[in-house]
C-alpha cells in the first residue's frame, strides 16, 4: 500500500531538496528497501560514464557526428528511438573488435557509487535489471562483472570481425527502445513474483520513463530536465549511492 501510496502522490506533489544534489518528489523518506524486489538500471551514462555509441564512433573520426544524434535522441527531441540508433550504427560500419575492446578497457568505468547501491540492493533481497538501449558487447561484461541477474539490450552485427553498422534481431524483438524497457521491467517482475510497485527504475534520458512510469519509484540520474522534472528522485550531484539516504539503515 505504502508503494502505491508513493506512485499516487507523486504527479501532484512540489519538489524539495533532501539535501544538498539530491530533489524528491511525492516520496517521504525513510523508505525500506525490503518492501522492494528489484532495481532496473539504464546502462550509458546512467550505471557507467559513457555513451557507448558514442565512443565506438570516436573510433572512427565521426564521435561528434553520432553525439549530436544521441543527444537529441536523449533530450526526446528524437522520438524514434529505432530510427536514431539506425542512423548512428550505419555511421559505424567498418570498426573493429579490438575498437570495441578498446572502448571497454580504456573509457568505460562505473558510476561513482554503481558497485555500492547494487551490493546494498542485493544484500536487501533484490534483483538487478540492466536494459539498455545500448549494447550487448559491453552489458554482457557488465553482467559478469557486477553478478546481474538480468540483462536486455541489443546485439551488434559482426561479421570478420567489424561491425557491419547493423542489429541483429533477437527473440524478444530487434531494439531494445523506451516502450522494450517498459515490457522488460514488467516481463521481469512478473517473472520473480513481484508487483511493478516494488520495482526501482534508474535512467537518465527520455528512452527511461516509460519504465520509470510504471516503477514504484523513479530515480533520475544525472538526467536530462525532462526526466528530472518527471522523477520521484533526482540525484543531481554524487554518486548513485545516493539513493541509499532515502533509506532506513
Amino acid at each position: 500500500m505504502a508503494l502505491l501510496m508513493i506512485q499516487d502522490s507523486a504527479a501532484c506533489s512540489t519538489s524539495f531538496e533532501l539535501a544538498p544534489g539530491l530533489t524528491l518528489r511525492g516520496v517521504q523518506p525513510p523508505l525500506s528497501l525490503a518492501d522492494f524486489r528489484l532495481i532496473a538500471f539504464d546502462m550509458d551514462s546512467t550505471l557507467i560514464n559513457i555513451e557507448c555509441v558514442d565512443e565506438i564512433a570516436d573510433a572512427v573520426g565521426r564521435k561528434a557526428e553520432v553525439a549530436a544524434i544521441t543527444e537529441a535522441a536523449m533530450r526526446g527531441e528524437i522520438t524514434d528511438f529505432k530510427d536514431s540508433l539506425r542512423r548512428r550504427l550505419a555511421l559505424l560500419a567498418g570498426v573493429t573488435e579490438r575498437q570495441l575492446d578498446q572502448v571497454y578497457r580504456e573509457r568505460l568505468r562505473l558510476n561513482p557509487g554503481a558497485a555500492e547501491l547494487i551490493l546494498a540492493c542485493k544484500a536487501a533481497g533484490l534483483k538487478v535489471l540492466l536494459v539498455s538501449g545500448g549494447f550487448t558487447y559491453f552489458a554482457e561484461r557488465l553482467r559478469a562483472r557486477l553478478a546481474l541477474d538480468f540483462v536486455r539490450s541489443n546485439r551488434l552485427e559482426i561479421i570478420e570481425g567489424r561491425l557491419t553498422g547493423r542489429i541483429l534481431p533477437q527473440s524478444w524483438g530487434d531494439i531494445c527502445d523506451g516502450s522494450m524497457k517498459r515490457e522488460t521491467l514488467l516481463t521481469t517482475c512478473s517473472l520473480i513474483g513481484c508487483e511493478p510497485g516494488q520495482a526501482i527504475a534508474v535512467g537518465d534520458g527520455a528512452n527511461d520513463l516509460p519504465m520509470m512510469a510504471v516503477a514504484g519509484l523513479s530515480v533520475a540520474y544525472h538526467a536530462k530536465p525532462k526526466v528530472r522534472e518527471q522523477a520521484q528522485v533526482a540525484i543531481n550531484a554524487g554518486g548513485l549511492d545516493r539513493l541509499l539516504e532515502l533509506f532506513a539503515p
